[in-house]
């Protein structure tokens, strides 16, 4: 796997940033942050940005599902350090966007998260307008 693009491996390039405590329950064998840990982390950033996009405020039948997600580990994560994690939305499609995140612990890049979020209802309809408008004012974007 190439390593992200470097913009990529910037805060600044992302719109949206979360501190998250880590836990001494998110360790593995050797000490590190595991790969579950990872993903957690990354879900709750990325449940908080999409509840705040009001898609059953546009829609009361609005329903989307995580299509895909990649994750790529750039370094060690460690408790009790917190991480921050950086979102931004990437690609917008019809029905679907694209969410880029980046973690970041000591202000070095340790992960990055590239998660497909795909409306699955009201079916056959586009995303709707308001739902689009904050998609596009979270767009991460190289600085």
């Amino acid at each position: 796997m190439p390593r992200p693009d470097a913009w990529r491996l910037s805060p600044d390039a992302y719109p949206i940033r979360e501190a998250v405590q880590t836990r001494y329950q998110d360790l593995d064998p050797n000490g590190h942050l595991n790969n579950v840990a990872f993903a957690a982390l990354f879900e709750t950033a990325r449940v908080l940005i999409n509840q705040s996009l009001g898609g059953r405020e546009a829609s009361p039948a609005f329903g989307a599902v995580v299509a895909r997600n990649e994750i790529n580990y750039l370094a060690e994560g460690r408790f009790p350090d917190a991480v921050e994690i950086a979102t931004g939305i990437g690609k917008i499609g019809n029905r679907s966007w694209e969410m880029l995140a980046a973690m970041f612990q000591n202000g070095l890049p340790i992960a990055t998260c590239d998660t497909v979020i795909v409306m699955t209802t009201p079916v056959g309809e586009p995303i709707p307008a308001p739902v689009r408008e904050r998609l596009e004012a979270l767009r991460a974007s190289p600085k």
